[in-house]
């Protein structure tokens, strides 16, 4: 079944994390992860009304990659993209077609949101799994983070998932172990360097939309493993 949380990335002003916290309220996410955040005071808690819970269970962390951790499926969102046929970094998905995509995800999806006069870095957005942009007119794309939120778990709300058991997807901690392979594959195949960002980001979007399960991780896990042993006895 999927799950997921709205972590928000420094946020500076505390009523925008207030406002944040009624919209899950409204959608029915209850968990709140905050990355270096502003204080939460009085606006806060004014602006999210009856979701004044969610705002004192909220896990604080001090990085981006302590948070990334906590999940299963990293999901980017940014308002700046690339559309052209070999965009790598900021290729991606519009909100519908991501929704469309997680039907049947089984783990714990964990929804990226930057900064409000930046938005999320291109380091940050390269550590993550996939990239969710909302379409909005050319002439003023930027959303409001509240609005933002809203929008994406609306999304996420209507859609009717299938609720049969699934077998658990793979998540952050199987990824990472799969990149470290993969990247001893372009080492000993002597791969480019200045091709190496590319390269491992175009395999992580790819491993994102696979969502791989236990038994798939596996299989592919003993076929890297093999390739790896054959690539060093040669």
């Amino acid at each position: 079944m999927l799950r997921s949380c709205v972590i928000l990335v420094e946020p500076k002003y505390s009523g925008n994390v207030g406002s944040v916290a009624r919209c899950m309220k409204n959608f029915g996410v209850s968990e709140l992860y905050l990355v270096n955040p502003c204080k939460l005071d009085d606006p806060a808690y004014v602006m999210a009304m009856h979701a004044k819970d969610i705002l004192d269970r909220a896990k604080i962390f001090q990085s981006f990659d302590e948070a990334l951790e906590s999940v299963d499926l990293a999901v980017a969102t940014t308002s700046v993209i690339e559309e052209h046929r070999k965009a790598c970094l900021r290729k991606a998905y519009t909100l519908k077609e991501f929704v469309e995509e997680m039907k049947d995800f089984n783990g714990k999806v964990g929804l990226f949101f930057g900064r409000e006069d930046y938005g999320l870095y291109n380091e940050e957005i390269k550590k993550c799994d996939i990239l969710v942009n909302i379409p909005t007119s050319k002439e003023y794309p930027s959303l409001n983070l509240s609005h933002a939120v809203g929008i994406v778990l609306y999304e996420l709300f209507s859609y009717r998932f299938d609720r049969r058991v699934k077998d658990r997807n793979v998540g952050v901690t199987e990824k990472k172990k799969m990149v470290e392979f993969f990247n001893q594959v372009l080492d000993l195949i002597n791969y480019p360097t200045h091709k190496r960002e590319k390269a491992e980001i175009t395999f992580r979007r790819a491993l994102g939309r696979a969502k791989l399960t236990e038994l798939e991780y596996h299989t592919m896990m003993g076929i890297m493993s093999e390739i790896i042993e054959k690539l060093r006895s040669r």
